[in-house]
């Protein structure tokens, strides 16, 4: 039962912990919620259309009121905005020297080095943006005539990012400057050393800047930058791409060869920074979109050799036109990132760094076996991860996030298992396994998000718990102590149930626009050409169409893993004669991943990407799923939660992010207040028993205080089973309240 007391919580007063007769309450029953076992228990989010806005882009761009209703709902509201867009060239870029006050300093140094013969050594990254910006200096310093060497940290026994053993052996060597790229900005301890040592240090880094920066003579960070600027969503390798181009400029000023020769190194630049960009899944807006654009033109005719020969082992030698990012996305990337996740990163830059074809195509070969066997790796840990989640059953919908921890899983892939989970849950997934098997004293793992949930902040918040961690919103990685699991799981659900509500435990599918099948022809699929390059920040299109029927469905692939399926859409006043005219009403189409859906019901809503299947020289439309929900004309209308997630999509909150009166609750057999409360501009829970104690959370601060006032009150360790229990009744107890007041 839960009531709304008249008083509020003071703001001074802090509840003592439940007596020793006071059971904590039941745990849930275990279970992995799911509503119809044939169909994904899906959120979908459709924002509203806007006819007469994207009749007016239509007319200005020639676009498909489709894809300009798809050009609203990235903001792209007017036609002048749209052209702006669609011909990104046409766009004057600020100078980078205007927008990283570092460039110069930078350049300054590099340029003497170079002209004074000084060695200068790259520390780079082992996934696939910190390896294309190693091999993207290294082929820039080395045409300026630099003495240039690199080194990247072991992704198995040292971790991400330069450190003092890197420091210390480049010292020994007779470097003069340290150039980190894709990391740098939280190594306080290692370039503080390389200081001490007489080096000069430049960081070239796109990560979230720390509480304090290292005391590198130069940091190319464009966090440290403006917002507004169009440089400030750059990965790595576009760091280091505007530092190369910049420093070629420098070094050729005065030569009467700059065109020629900028222009040469500047398409093989290119080319690196847009494998890097589109790999490391950055933002494709402002200048990222205007360089992925170019440098996917010119991609197929890249001088590189190492490009070329992974080109050929893709399979992708056909596309002479240019590539699209899913050929990046998913068969270029991959083979790059699988070595820097399984293998020795030499072998990436090597390819990427070689001038020889043969060496070029040797190397692309052993790309090719050993993403052969990362694949292998994710296919046998996704599937033992799923027979354990089957066995141990977790309450999701109590836990409302996924902690999976398994001996034997390879470090270096289990982050792709993650991002798996995460989709066939809809839950945020944090999965580990041991550093050594032998002793299991240690475990490392990595954690893979949903849109409402913040990785980084739910690891701040379980610090005392950790040996190490880092991130961001949507991914990270952890090191903890085997004996701290247990606290470390409870955190984290104390953490997601502030966090999130119960409608944020489904797969959300953002969808842009309702089509007929009849409106999907090849025409259209060339139209979104336009607004290539998609990605992050820039979507590839999702149509859905209402009452379609399922023909044909059948499930495809080695392990039977995918759906094929043919499919009608329905209409609700068919007209015979229109059906004799050469239109397509029935379509092929592809659910990658959901064998374990068939048979799906006989009519679905379905959401989809719009693809096309070349077989013997015939070119087909077909869908890519990416949604399927039932009819909502067959929806019960008492199904009021399952109705109300799409509202509450739209202003993503939880418990913790919505202001709450005070709230009755019972746990075991006593009676509690609690309410969400405002203190130094951050929320923290409260909840106070009748003696007038508070038990305060504050996450931001991953701590929480027990007292009857902030003077005497202590810290406590919330893992412990009775306030664990009593966190878990409170946020319960709110959130029943608020979808009570939503009903």
């Amino acid at each position: 039962m839960v009531t709304s007391p008249s008083s509020s919580l003071s703001s001074d007063r802090l509840p003592s912990a439940p007596p020793a007769d006071s059971p904590p309450a039941d745990p849930p029953s275990p279970s992995v919620q799911r509503q119809n076992p044939t169909i994904p228990t899906q959120r979908w989010h459709i924002p509203p259309a806007r006819p007469e806005q994207a009749i007016a882009i239509a007319h200005a761009t020639d676009l498909s009121p489709l894809l300009a209703q798809v050009l609203i709902n990235r903001a792209i509201t007017t036609p002048d905005l749209a052209q702006l867009f669609l011909n990104p060239d046409g766009v004057d870029l600020p100078s980078p020297l205007e927008d990283f006050p570092d460039l110069a300093i930078a350049v300054q140094y590099l340029v003497a080095a170079i002209a004074q013969g000084e060695k200068i050594a790259i520390c780079g990254d082992y996934d696939a943006d910190g390896m294309t910006s190693t091999a993207l200096l290294i082929r820039a310093l080395r045409e300026l005539g630099a003495i240039v060497n690199y080194a990247i940290p072991s992704r198995m026994t040292e971790g991400y990012g330069i450190n003092e053993r890197i420091v210390e052996e480049f010292h020994a060597e007779g470097i003069r400057i340290i150039l980190t790229v894709d990391n740098g900005i939280a190594a306080i301890a290692p370039i503080t050393r390389a200081v001490e040592l007489g080096l000069v240090v430049i960081v070239t880094d796109h990560h979230d800047l720390p509480d304090t920066l290292p005391p590198a003579q130069a940091i190319l960070n464009p966090k440290l930058i403006a917002e507004t600027s169009p440089y400030r969503g750059l990965a790595g390798v576009g760091v280091a791409y505007i530092l190369a181009l910049e420093l070629a400029r420098t070094c050729w000023a005065e030569s009467s060869t700059l065109a020629v020769a900028q222009t040469a190194l500047g398409h093989t630049l290119l080319d690196l920074f847009t494998l890097g960009t589109i790999a490391d899944l950055a933002p494709l807006t402002g200048v990222n979109r205007r360089w992925v654009q170019q440098g996917l033109r010119h991609l197929p005719k890249s001088t590189i050799p190492g490009v070329q020969a992974l080109i050929q082992v893709a399979g992708l030698s056909d596309e002479k036109k240019g590539l699209k990012p899913e050929a990046i996305g998913c068969r270029l990337g991959p083979r790059i990132n699988a070595v820097g996740r399984i293998a020795d990163p030499v072998t990436v830059i090597e390819l990427l760094t070689t001038d020889d074809s043969g060496i070029a195509l040797e190397q692309a070969m052993v790309c090719e076996q050993i993403n052969q066997e990362r694949r292998r790796l994710c296919e046998v840990i996704e599937q033992e991860a799923i027979a354990h989640i089957r066995q141990t059953q977790p309450n999701l919908q109590a836990e409302r996030v996924l902690v999976v921890i398994h001996p034997g899983w390879h470090h270096g892939v289990i982050g792709i298992v993650a991002s798996r989970l995460v989709e066939r849950y809809g839950v945020p997934v944090f999965i580990g396994t041991y550093e050594d098997d032998s002793d299991r004293s240690m475990i490392r793992g990595s954690a893979r998000s949903i849109p409402e949930f913040d990785i980084h902040k739910s690891l701040v918040f379980c610090d005392d718990c950790l040996e190490k961690y880092g991130g961001h919103r949507a991914a990270g990685g952890f090191t903890l102590a085997a004996t701290h699991l247990t606290s470390f799981q409870r955190r984290l659900q104390l953490f997601a149930n502030m966090y999130l509500l119960m409608g944020h435990l489904y797969p959300l599918v953002n969808v842009d626009v309702e089509a007929n099948f009849t409106d999907l022809t090849l025409d259209l699929y060339h139209q979104i050409d336009r607004l290539h390059p998609c990605g992050i920040g820039n979507p590839d299109p999702i149509f859905w169409t209402p009452n379609v029927q399922v023909i044909e469905q059948k499930t495809v692939g080695k392990n039977r893993d995918h759906l094929k399926l043919v499919l009608q859409q329905n209409q609700s006043e068919p007209d015979s004669e229109e059906r004799t005219e050469d239109r397509t009403l029935r379509i092929e189409a592809i659910a990658w991943r959901w064998g374990h859906y068939c048979p799906l019901p006989s009519i679905i809503d379905l959401a989809y990407r719009l693809t096309v299947n070349e077989w013997q020289g015939q070119t087909t439309l077909q869908l890519d799923v990416v949604g399927i929900r039932l009819p909502q004309a067959t929806v019960a209308v008492t199904d009021r939660k399952s109705a109300a997630h799409e509202g509450a999509i739209a202003t993503p909150t939880g418990v913790l992010t919505q202001s709450v009166k005070p709230i009755r609750f019972q746990h075991g057999q006593r009676f509690y207040d609690c309410s969400i409360d405002g203190v130094d501009d951050h929320l923290e829970l409260r909840i106070r028993n009748d003696d007038g104690r508070v038990l305060a959370i504050q996450p931001q601060a991953h701590r929480a205080i027990m007292g009857h006032n902030r003077t005497d009150a202590q810290e406590i360790d919330i893992t412990q089973p009775h306030y664990f229990h009593l966190i878990k009744a409170a946020l319960n107890a709110m959130e029943v309240y608020q979808s009570t007041r939503q009903l």
